[in-house]
């Protein structure tokens, strides 16, 4: 089966609609798929429930979406850096549901195993408990989360063949990989695509298996979330 297409529009062509969830990979603006972003932005596809550590920063990665107003419920366990995200949610115009960040990616892994649910310590006595199931062992209580299994997962990677086996580099892994495997279909945009058999076996992250639909979204502009720069001396 082809997997490769020639743009974000077409590869998304089919799976887009609205009241959808989707798991989208990236940690602030490091892995974020912006080519799939734009055309989920261009399609005006709304009410989304999106999944994923954080929203961007303002008119960057989610943060697109969230001020067309395209995403009605947020799931992520970082606010911090987007003001539309804090005025949205402040001003009750957006859902959202606080997760810690390693439990996050957890139900994200566990609904790609096919995982219901799991029990974990994190959260509890805290207002990540409440509503929730809370069960003892061995003496400590742990809460019930569960598994995440969305409509669609967008990620970034950095090399693929034509296979849809995928590599990430460095900290851009982050949240993409169990993302990959948290929805019915995934579709992947990467800096360079290459034929079978470029790629080492024991150096895939991530299987062509989970990857359905892929566009090159190369070439990239480095965006960088904080900008520090020291005094130049004698100044």
């Amino acid at each position: 089966m082809k997997k490769i297409y020639p743009d974000a529009a077409a590869a998304l062509d089919g799976l887009l609609f609205d009241g959808m969830q989707i798991c989208s990979g990236g940690f602030g603006l490091c892995g974020i798929p912006e080519r799939l972003i734009d055309a989920i932005l261009a399609n005006g596809v709304k009410d989304i429930t999106a999944v994923s550590n954080n929203a961007g920063i303002d008119n960057e990665g989610l943060g697109k979406l969230l001020r067309t107003r395209q995403i009605k419920k947020m799931i992520s366990s970082y606010v911090g850096e987007n003001k539309e995200f804090e005025r949205q949610y402040l001003s009750g115009e957006l859902e959202v549901e606080f997760c810690p960040q390693g439990t996050l990616a957890e139900r994200c892994r566990a609904g790609g195993a096919g995982i219901p649910g799991f029990y974990t310590k994190t959260g509890v006595g805290t207002l990540v408990a409440e509503g929730k199931e809370v069960k003892s062992f061995d003496g400590q209580d742990y809460i019930l989360e569960r598994g995440i299994f969305a409509d669609l997962a967008i990620i970034k990677g950095w090399k693929a063949d034509e296979a849809g086996n995928l590599i990430f580099r460095k900290t851009a892994r982050n949240f993409n990989q169990p993302m990959a495997t948290a929805a019915k279909i995934c579709v992947a945009e990467v800096e360079e695509i290459v034929p079978v058999g470029t790629l080492p076996p024991d150096g895939i992250h991530l299987p062509g298996i989970y990857v359905k639909r892929l566009i090159l979204g190369a070439p990239y502009d480095k965006k960088i979330e904080f900008r520090t720069v020291r005094e130049r001396e004698g100044a």
